[in-house]
């Protein structure tokens, strides 16, 4: 079994090894990454690769895998730039993740989530926060808490190590200010941040 194939949830495997079996593209599991859970390439030779972070939550792993799965597979259908993630990279990746659409595989608190997620993708999961935090549930338990559960005033440490006071909801967003500047930053709601 590939390596890759550990992460993600058992009653996908072998699904997803079909998938990329015989085809020319590397997929790389590597140690985490703070600003992305993952990345397609095309090399100047021409080879392909997906790299995907190690995660213990495999559901975050297989939206993930297949995210990056449709950006290989639009290479394959239109070699020449294309947007990132417009219109055929959305019908592409809504088609990938349907056959995954089951309870046998997502747990039914997802599932909704992602049914309604795919009627229009976003470019990372984190700008579709109800599915941000129903995966969040299923990753190992740790001792931050989101933003949105803090009282207005609330210091906390951010994943950049600074500290930082919570403001007010504008919209989406909490304006925060960093204690050491006093400027002040953006926070998404769902955004796990440690007290202190």
């Amino acid at each position: 079994m590939s390596a890759f194939a550990t992460y993600l949830p058992v009653n996908a495997r072998s699904q997803c090894l079909d998938l990329v079996q015989n085809q020319p593209v590397t997929i790389r599991v590597v140690s985490p990454r703070r600003t992305k859970h993952g990345d397609f390439r095309k090399f100047p030779d021409g080879r392909f690769q997906i790299t995907l972070n190690k995660m213990e939550n495999p559901y975050r792993f297989l939206i993930t895998f297949i995210h990056e799965w449709a950006h290989w597979l639009v290479t394959q259908t239109q070699p020449y730039r294309t947007q990132p993630h417009g219109a055929l990279w959305k019908q592409t990746f809504k088609e990938q993740m349907l056959p995954f659409l089951q309870d046998q595989i997502f747990p039914n608190d997802v599932l909704g989530l992602l049914a309604k997620h795919l009627k229009n993708p976003k470019s990372t999961l984190d700008a579709d926060p109800p599915l941000a935090l129903a995966l969040k549930r299923y990753d190992p338990a740790n001792d931050k808490s989101f933003i949105f559960e803090l009282e207005t005033g609330t210091r906390f440490r951010a994943e950049n190590g600074k500290i930082y006071e919570l403001g007010q909801l504008r919209r989406t967003c909490y304006a925060c200010v960093e204690l050491a500047t006093k400027r002040t930053y953006l926070f998404a709601a769902h955004s796990e941040v440690q007290r202190v």
